[in-house]
């Protein structure tokens, strides 16, 4: 059995990481809040604005369709992974490199993949590949729909170039606190709804509806990444919340098994000490 001494140390060093964890799981709760409220009231629009674009895609002439929406045959591939610039959340980060990972070697096997990394970790995972074409970790600093854009319009260029034949991001989406969805979405080319075509048929438009998809989709596409960044940023105190409640509640279970185990061996210290005193009184008394 350890000693006292190694085991007050132990206790007290529990106790600080005990102290550690719930302070992080409470400013993560906060964050979660503002993030949370950021999310459901950007959904709704986001859905609404993706919704009317691929409604409107799908009744314009193959001939008209956008530069976006130009099916090619797919061998360069660009993966937009998105993740945290911290740890310390769980299973957050790991689900995206393992589904970025998975797209790799088995979606994607026979073409060339690329990624993009939005969030330190998916850096740190990808970047030894030397296939990293840009670091966005820097977009959590001051997370705006402008910055956010900025990354899209690099996307939508790369995409126009030809540097690549498809584009998906793959993210966490905010569902609650405890539980976080992985999903891959296609950000380019853009697909149209099958079967939307008359869906808008008794509208006029002004102007032409193929001006109307030629300025809706670079804003659709922008405000996708943004929903997609959004969702990441408010699972990711979801996770963390989560994470640093469970490592709080087993710190606290730990520190009272040994509490329990100091204060038995400090009861067995003591029994000794008497039993010598009472050894010892009776061997002067004989």
């Amino acid at each position: 059995m350890a000693n006292l001494k190694e085991i007050r140390n132990r206790i007290s060093s529990v106790s600080s990481t005990m102290q550690i964890t719930s302070a992080m799981k409470m400013v993560s709760a906060a964050k979660l809040k503002k993030a949370q409220d950021a999310i459901t009231a950007m959904r709704p629009y986001a859905d609404k604005l993706t919704e009317l674009l691929q409604s409107l895609s799908a009744t314009l002439d193959a001939d008209s369709g956008s530069k976006f929406s130009a099916q090619r045959e797919v061998k360069k591939v660009l993966i937009v992974a998105i993740t945290s610039n911290r740890g310390l959340a769980g299973a957050f980060n790991s689900n995206i490199i393992k589904e970025v990972n998975r797209l790799t070697s088995e979606t994607y096997a026979n073409q060339e993949v690329s990624y993009l990394a939005v969030g330190k970790k998916a850096n740190d995972a990808f970047k030894k590949t030397n296939r990293v074409v840009a670091n966005k970790s820097d977009v959590y600093d001051d997370l705006t729909f402008d910055n956010v854009a900025e990354i899209a319009e690099l996307l939508m260029d790369k995409f126009v170039a030809e540097e690549f034949d498809k584009i998906e991001i793959v993210y966490n989406k905010f569902k609650n606190a405890a539980t976080q969805i992985v999903l891959t979405e296609q950000f380019l080319p853009i697909v149209p709804v099958e079967g939307a075509a008359n869906v808008n048929a008794d509208y006029i438009f002004e102007p032409s509806k193929v001006e109307i998809v030629e300025q809706l989709i670079p804003k659709s596409l922008k405000t996708q990444l943004y929903k997609g960044i959004r969702d990441s940023f408010a699972s990711e105190h979801g996770a963390r919340m989560t994470a640093m409640h469970k490592a709080t509640d087993n710190a606290t279970e730990l520190r009272d098994q040994l509490k329990l185990t100091y204060n038995k061996a400090r009861q067995a210290a003591i029994t000794n000490e008497i039993l010598e005193i009472v050894g010892g009184a009776e061997a002067l008394n004989n």
